[in-house]
């Protein structure tokens, strides 16, 4: 392989580990967007779906852990029964407020009528209530650790790791192809005025050339004819 190959798939290379890098950039400062406004938002949804970070390991002995996303979905709390998994705004006073998800011990009524769950994390394995106007969704599944590398992606080395120091990357390096393509018009350039420079004086030259031919020439043909012009005159001074 010769070196205007290895060159070129050098220079191949590195544009594609340029684009990836660029992929990566866009990829986390889109997920970091669309992660904002919905991570964690029981009023927002995407495709229908809302995702929540599990902060406790209280349902980690059966279905997911601390730092998973779990991933579920609006429904009838008339439909739901035992053994689901909601997602649900707690009533209690030990944490009033914060989004659970547990799953269904029992299918029960409040003290109007209306329908109540009894819940449990099946690691704690302690009840909590939550009532059918304060469930969220219902659960669907997990991804596991993305809540970990999102709350990381959140802070301030997350982003400077994940999309401040991408963008400086390829900021460095489309200004250093900047820099290499100005010094390459430049060095083209000054090739360019060099050769016609040496054309000029080459041309120069040969004009310079022809006449010094010229004068050589001219020379000849004025001892050649000198000559003629003496014998001439010497006959005239004969005949008189």
């Amino acid at each position: 392989m010769n070196k205007e190959k290895i060159t070129k798939i050098l220079n191949i290379a590195k544009v594609v580990a340029v684009w990836i890098v660029v992929a990566i950039a866009a990829f986390m400062m889109i997920f970091t967007l669309v992660s904002v406004n919905t991570f964690d938002r029981g009023d927002r949804s995407l495709f229908g779906l809302k995702f929540f970070i599990v902060q406790t390991d209280s349902m980690s002995a059966t279905d997911f852990d601390a730092g998973d996303v779990i991933i579920c979905k609006a429904v009838d709390a008339r439909e739901l029964k035992v053994g689901d998994i909601i997602t649900f705004t707690s009533m209690s006073s030990h944490n009033y407020g914060e989004t659970v998800t547990h799953k269904i011990r029992e299918v029960t009524t409040d003290g109007e009528g209306g329908i109540a769950f009894v819940t449990y994390g099946t690691t704690t394995n302690v009840n909590d209530e939550a009532l059918a106007t304060v469930i969220i969704g219902k659960y669907v599944t997990n991804i596991p650790k993305l809540g970990v590398f999102f709350t990381f992606l959140k802070s301030t080395p997350g982003y400077i790791i994940c999309i401040l120091v991408p963008f400086m990357i390829l900021i460095l390096t489309q200004g250093l192809n900047c820099i290499r393509l100005f010094r390459k018009y430049r060095r083209e350039q000054t090739e360019e005025m060099n050769a016609e420079r040496e054309k000029l004086e080459q041309e120069r030259l040969e004009a310079q050339k022809m006449m010094e031919e010229l004068r050589a020439l001219k020379a000849e043909l004025a001892a050649k004819e000198a000559p003629a012009d003496g014998d001439s005159a010497s006959g005239d001074s004969e005949e008189t």
